[in-house]
Formats: structure tokens, C-alpha cells, sequence
């Protein structure tokens, strides 16, 4: 391990140091404004949000009693407080986003909501019988009807009617054109596509730059196939609606969001993958139905790769059997092999978290304030399991873990959120940042995370640069590629700072692909230790320090944990003959997971199989290597 220089710092010491990573501090950055009057930073903020957002208008929150919508989720997200399907008020504890995009189903959009409305004729449709009752019984068995219905792609024409449809669609543009202030707070216009091919997930939200859109989204009714939907969107861009689609929830793929052919059975090539990554530069890691980084099957060195996994497969309770196709940090090594061997690679994804929120509550990824994500279906603690059924004060024996459980919502997460670095709180300064990469997740803190890498970063005496200006001038961001240099071996920028309302950061990692003798290997090397520890130069780890928290009242342990990580690092293990990606991953202390916050507000032990305790994250996009001739 070479750590060309280290910095760690205790509670407050970055406030009063210049530095290139300050966050949206700007007196060091050349900050102009622009016609419109929206500050201009040069040096780029970080800027948090949610991309994936659900209210009313989707039909399975209408199912689930949502009756809010797109106007109610900016609302929320600017921190105002709505009612949830259980008629209690939520708002966020902490500030609020600096952009969104309500991002409903597709399929179906707002049909749910006109057959409970007696003056649309939705309503007089057999189907919408006893689906709305006041009797839990007969609308238990009327939304199992309709749950058939759609799992069979055997709706009634009227719920999928052109007017139905474009109402809703007319509702979502008009909401983020009015929530839409430059500069304060970016909308953006947007949809699920929701592809269960044999009842798989194939999901993916589309995000428009602009407020031109096409008449109608594309759905997952007019195509299964993800391809034919990145070819109308060629089409939209052609026409001047410029799109980009993240992939969610591949964890609960079953092994399809990465497989290595595709839906038509046809290989890949260069062609498809050029494809691909123009229209879906970015992959969703996190977010409530569980984390798509990696598994313990896939990387078993990995002590921290199991965390928040959800084990099911989404929309079904059917066991997820496939996990290589199903984890992107798979993908980014199966994709350095097909560029190896192929010469192309379809999996060069950026990262970003977000909610999947179906309560119109972007940014609802606050451990000690979890209220649930699908309305009413997960709306108490005894629906989603983290206090003991039937008012008991213990838990029976024989209690079920996540994987036999009979509903997932035990193992769903609070998280998350995407970070991006960009100019300006504009829809333009946003999507170009995301389109380049230039994105980070989040498991739900505001963690912010800048990762560059270049050659001779580092100046006299091993002094990290402290403006982004020469940064930019000598390196690569997150999301970029680092091209050979003869007889160099690379550095790698690293800084994590906390967030002010969460834990104190424990550890900074970088997590390597390469490929080696034909094969994709992978490694996680600490490179910043909190609390003034070093790396192991044989181990590659920091020492423990020891943070705990009290599970009586959650409480973590005192002053442990660091406010900032910073570091300049090289890889011992670098081969400038072997094609990789470096990506950061920034832990904090352990905190109570909100299943143990549930069980604390009810005065009883938390699940015993839970995780009463997690370390929140936060992931950079990768830097991807690529080998001089050979």
C-alpha cells in the first residue's frame, strides 16, 4: 500500500481549510451567474435527490390507499408535510432535496385512479367492482383479481385507454413544470418502464432533460424488451427530447438485468453495447427493495457485502436463485471481460441511489423516521415485521427471517438517495452530470464523495492539490476513463465528508476489478482510516475502532468516527498491462437500522433476525482503466 498522503479530520477541521472537495461552499471556486440569475460554480456542487419516486397516478400505490400525487411529492421533497395512506402527517427531519423526478408506472398510469372516480367510465368496468369497498375482505379479493389480471397482461383495454393515459401524463409534466425553480430546486419529467418478463425484473425509470417529451411514455405494454425501448428512445432524442433510463432493483433480477445475451437470444456486439450505454449510462445500487452492489456469494472476501440484501425476487415472493446477472458490481467485471475478449462493453454504468418510494415521499430514506414505502400494505410496524405480532412484547420462537418470510417487507431498506457533482441546480447542469457520470449514491445519508485519478497528482512533499480547477486539469472524475501512460502508475483522489445529521465516517475503501489470465478478479483495499489509524500494508484494512451502538435507545458510542476522509492512493497491486475499474465505497459508524428504531418506539426487543444495526454508505461512480499496448 502506497498512501502518498493522508488526511484525516475531526469534527469541524474542513470548515475552516481551503479545499477542493468543500462541498457547496464556493468561496474557492470562480462562481458566476448565469443570465437567469442562478449561481454558476465552476468547481461543481454536490447535489442531492431522488429519481424514483412513485404517488397516486401508479396503479399499485392507488392500491395501496396512495391517494397524494406529483404535486405532493415536490412538496414533501421541499419539506413540507403530506398525508400518508394511513391518514397520519409525514414530512423529511432533515432539509430538503435539490431535485426529483416523480417517476410512476407507466403501465396502467392513473387508470387505478379514474375507476374509483364514478365520473370516468373506468369505473363502470367489472373489474373496478368491490376494489375500492369499505369491506377489507372484498377489496383484498378484488385487488388479487386485478393483481392476476396485470401479472397475465390481461387488463381491459379501457385501463391502458389513449385519454387515460395522457391525463395522467398531462398531470405529471404539469407538476414538475410548476415545481420547477433554477437554481433552488430541479424537476424532472419522468416515468417507470415495468418489464416482468415471466414475472422478472427488467425495470427501468426514463428521465427527460427538458420539458419535451413525447405524447405518450414508451411502456413495458408496447415492449418487454429493454432494447426497444433505448431504440424509441433514438428516436425521441431524433425529435428533440433528449432521455436517459436507469436500471433499478437488479438484485431482484434473477439473474437477467446483466445476462450476457440478449432478450432476443441474439449475442451481443459493439453495436448493442454503444446502444445501451448512450441511453442508460447509469445503474440505480440502492434503494428500499434492497442493495445491488454486490452479494457474499459473489464476493466472499467482501465483509461488507452483506448489507440491506433483499433475496426475493421483485413483485413476487419467489427466492432470487440467479445472483451473477443480478449485481453490478458482477456486471462491471463481466463487462471488463467482454471488452477483453469482445472489444466491446455494455456494463461501463455510473451510480446513483434513490427511494422507489410509493407514498409520494422522495427522499423518505431517514432510519429513525421510516413510515413505510407501499402505503397502507407496509404502513405499521407489525405489517413489515419489526415489532412481534399480535401485540406481543416477545418474539415467538420459530420467527421467520427474511428469505421465509411470507412478505418482504422486513428486509426492504430506507434507502436512498443519488449525489451529483454540477454546476448549477439546473435541469441541464444536473442531466449533463448524470449523462457523464458524475454521480454517487447514497444509502440514504447525505455522505458526499469525490473521487478523481491522474499521474503526478501529488506536488512537493506529497501535498494533495487543493483546488478542483487542477484536478480537472491533471485527472479524471468518477464516471471517466483513465487512458496508459508509460512507465506511470496512477493516483487515486479520495474524499468522503459526512453528513452533519448522521454517523461519523469509520473507514474509506476503494473496491478494484481487473481481469487476469482470462478470468475478472475483484479486491477491496481501505485507504483512509478514522480516529487516526492506518492501513495494514499486508491486510489492506484499517484497525476496528470500535464503534457500537446501544440498541436500549440507539445511542452510538462517543467520540468515534471522523467528519472528512481524505487520501492520495496508489494501487500496490497496479499491472499496467490489466484493464480495471476503482470505485469508492465510504462506510460510517454502525447505526440502528429502522427496523430497531420501530421496535424501540414500541418498547419491544428488535427482530431477532434483523440486523438490528447497519453501516450506512455511499458509493462513487467507477473510474475505469484501460492498458496501453501490448
Amino acid at each position: 500500500m502506497i498512501l502518498l498522503a493522508a488526511l484525516t479530520a475531526c469534527d469541524g477541521a474542513i470548515i475552516d481549510a481551503p479545499s477542493p472537495v468543500s462541498g457547496n461552499e464556493t468561496e474557492f471556486a470562480e462562481v458566476t451567474s448565469t443570465g437567469a440569475g442562478v449561481a454558476f460554480n465552476s468547481e461543481r456542487n454536490a447535489y442531492f435527490g431522488d429519481l424514483h419516486v412513485h404517488t397516486g397516478l401508479s396503479f399499485d400505490a392507488y392500491l395501496g390507499n396512495v391517494r397524494t400525487l406529483p404535486e405532493d411529492a415536490y412538496r414533501f421533497a421541499r419539506g413540507e408535510t403530506i398525508t400518508h395512506a394511513n391518514g397520519m402527517p409525514v414530512r423529511l427531519l432533515g432539509p430538503p432535496l435539490d431535485f426529483v423526478a416523480v417517476t410512476d408506472h407507466a403501465e396502467y398510469l392513473g387508470a387505478m385512479r379514474e375507476a374509483n372516480d364514478p365520473a370516468r367510465r373506468l369505473s363502470k368496468d367489472p373489474l373496478a367492482a368491490g376494489l375500492f369497498s369499505e369491506n377489507p375482505a372484498e377489496a383484498n379479493a378484488a385487488f388479487f383479481r386485478v393483481l392476476a389480471r396485470y401479472r397475465a397482461n390481461d387488463m381491459p383495454e379501457g385501463f391502458k385507454a389513449p385519454d387515460v393515459i395522457g391525463r395522467a401524463w398531462g398531470i405529471v409534466q404539469d407538476a414538475a413544470e410548476k415545481y420547477n425553480e433554477p437554481g433552488r430546486f430541479t424537476t424532472f419529467v419522468g416515468y417507470e418502464f415495468t418489464s416482468e418478463p415471466g414475472g422478472l425484473n427488467l425495470h427501468r425509470n426514463v428521465l427527460f432533460r427538458s420539458a419535451t417529451v413525447p405524447e405518450f411514455p414508451f411502456a413495458a405494454l408496447d415492449s418487454e424488451d429493454p432494447e426497444d425501448l433505448w431504440n424509441k428512445m433514438e428516436q425521441w432524442r431524433e425529435e428533440g427530447a433528449d432521455a436517459l433510463a436507469i436500471p433499478h432493483n437488479s438484485n431482484g433480477s434473477d439473474g437477467i438485468m446483466f445476462e450476457l445475451v440478449r432478450r432476443n437470444d441474439e449475442p451481443m456486439d459493439a453495436d448493442y453495447a454503444a446502444l445501451r450505454m448512450r441511453n442508460e449510462p447509469l445503474v440505480e445500487i440502492t434503494q428500499v427493495k434492497g442493495t445491488s452492489d454486490t452479494h457474499p456469494i459473489l464476493s466472499p472476501n467482501d465483509e461488507w457485502s452483506d448489507f440491506e440484501l433483499m433475496e426475493k425476487r421483485v413483485g413476487s415472493n419467489g427466492d432470487v436463485t440467479n445472483f451473477r446477472g443480478s449485481y453490478v458490481r458482477q456486471a462491471l467485471k463481466d463487462g471488463l471481460l467482454l471488452q477483453e475478449t469482445e472489444g466491446f462493453n455494455p456494463f461501463r454504468f455510473g451510480f446513483v441511489g434513490s427511494s422507489d418510494t410509493h407514498n409520494s415521499a422522495p427522499g423518505s430514506v431517514e432510519e429513525a423516521n421510516y413510515f413505510s414505502k407501499a402505503g397502507v400494505v407496509d404502513g405499521t410496524a407489525e405489517l413489515r415485521s419489526s415489532v412481534p405480532p399480535d401485540r406481543a412484547t416477545t418474539w415467538p420462537d420459530g420467527t421467520p427471517n427474511s428469505r421465509e418470510a411470507s412478505k418482504p417487507y422486513q428486509s426492504w431498506s430506507s434507502a436512498g438517495l443519488v449525489g451529483v457533482w454540477a454546476e448549477s441546480n439546473t435541469r441541464d447542469m444536473i442531466f449533463d452530470a448524470l449523462r457523464r457520470k458524475e454521480t454517487f449514491a447514497t444509502s440514504g445519508p447525505r455522505i458526499k464523495v469525490r473521487f478523481f485519478a491522474g499521474y503526478d497528482l501529488a506536488g512537493e512533499g506529497g501535498v494533495i492539490p487543493e483546488s478542483i480547477a487542477q484536478m480537472d486539469a491533471q485527472a479524471v472524475p468518477m464516471g471517466g476513463d483513465l487512458s496508459y501512460q508509460e512507465g506511470k502508475a496512477p493516483e487515486f483522489f479520495v474524499w468522503g465528508l459526512r453528513d452533519p445529521s448522521s454517523a461519523f465516517l469509520q473507514r474509506a475503501q476503494i473496491v478494484k476489478g481487473w481481469v487476469e489470465d482470462g478470468q475478472s478478479r475483484e479486491q477491496v483495499f481501505d485507504v483512509a482510516c478514522a480516529d487516526g489509524g492506518t492501513v495494514d500494508p499486508e491486510t489492506f484494512r484499517c484497525p476496528d475502532n470500535f464503534a457500537m451502538v446501544d440498541l436500549a435507545t440507539c445511542t452510538p458510542t462517543p467520540f468515534k468516527g471522523d467528519v472528512a476522509l481524505r487520501t492520495l492512493w496508489q494501487d500496490p497491486t497496479f499491472d499496467p498491462d490489466q484493464r480495471a475499474f476503482y470505485y469508492v465505497r465510504i462506510l460510517e459508524n454502525p447505526t440502528c437500522r429502522w427496523s430497531t428504531w420501530d421496535a424501540i418506539r414500541n418498547g419491544t426487543p428488535p427482530n431477532p433476525t434483523l440486523h438490528p444495526v447497519i453501516q450506512e454508505r455511499a458509493w462513487s461512480s467507477p473510474i475505469w482503466f484501460e492498458p496501453g499496448p501490448t
